[in-house]
């Protein structure tokens, strides 16, 4: 995983956050789960968007390890809208424009219907080239790194490494999207000034960006302004300018 120098022009990788949802429904004296099915909007035109700007990656938080904890009726109605957006209309317009889907997280845990979608959904993909969005679903950043480590020590007690091949380029092989760049830009909508468990790796070297904006009303246009502040940015990576 290789942190991507690109010193004043657009990141190649973006990971988002999207949070605000209910608290868009709440303003608005809306059920919370209206809030959910505005941030598919939101979704798609920064889907758009990105592809257009030419983003190769652009990474979003769709359902944490710790949403669990939320009300039943909420956690079905999100589960119901992940399901109706991997489905085929939904999938063919990605795949129209030559973008590829890949879903990470523990994908076991979420129920058969789902995991049938994702399969179709990537197989579907696979080839696309254009960029590749990534959707994190029942994913923690924690979890992301435990179960690297697990890996790593099955194949240490195995026998196929050595303790002196435990270092931290190797282990990043272990942690999910490590054939791909490290973030470059993290967006958090919302105003909440936290990484809340996504990337915990990956972020290492990204350029932080927060907004008071809610999820549903992320337009192009704001993600736009998070561009341009990315370009203002001076990255580093540990040297001096």
């Amino acid at each position: 995983m290789q942190n991507n120098e690109t010193d004043n022009n657009l990141p190649t990788h973006v990971a988002i956050v999207m949070d605000g949802n209910g608290r868009w429904a709440k303003k608005q004296h809306l059920p919370r789960m209206i809030g959910h099915s505005k941030g598919v909007e939101a979704v798609r035109q920064v889907i758009e968007e990105a592809r257009q700007q030419g983003i190769k990656i652009l990474s979003l938080f769709a359902f944490s390890k710790e949403n669990w904890q939320r009300p039943h009726d909420e956690i079905d109605h999100l589960m119901g809208l992940l399901l109706k957006n991997l489905q085929k209309k939904q999938v063919e317009e990605l795949h129209n424009n030559n973008i590829r889907l890949r879903v990470i997280g523990d994908i076991d845990a979420l129920n058969k219907a789902i995991q049938k979608q994702i399969q179709q959904a990537e197989a579907l993909t696979e080839n696309n080239t254009a960029m590749t969005v990534i959707v994190a679903i029942n994913y923690s950043g924690q979890w992301d790194i435990s179960h690297a480590a697990c890996q790593m020590a099955r194949d240490a007690a195995e026998g196929r490494i050595d303790q002196a091949d435990i270092t931290a380029p190797r282990f990043a092989h272990y942690l999910s999207l490590s054939d791909l760049p490290a973030v470059d830009l993290f967006i958090r909508t919302s105003g909440e000034l936290r990484i809340s468990n996504f990337f915990l790796w990956q972020i290492a070297y990204a350029e932080l960006y927060f907004t008071d904006v809610l999820w549903p009303d992320f337009t192009r246009e704001k993600f736009l302004q998070a561009l341009d502040t990315f370009k203002t940015r001076q990255r580093r990576f540990g040297k001096v300018s």
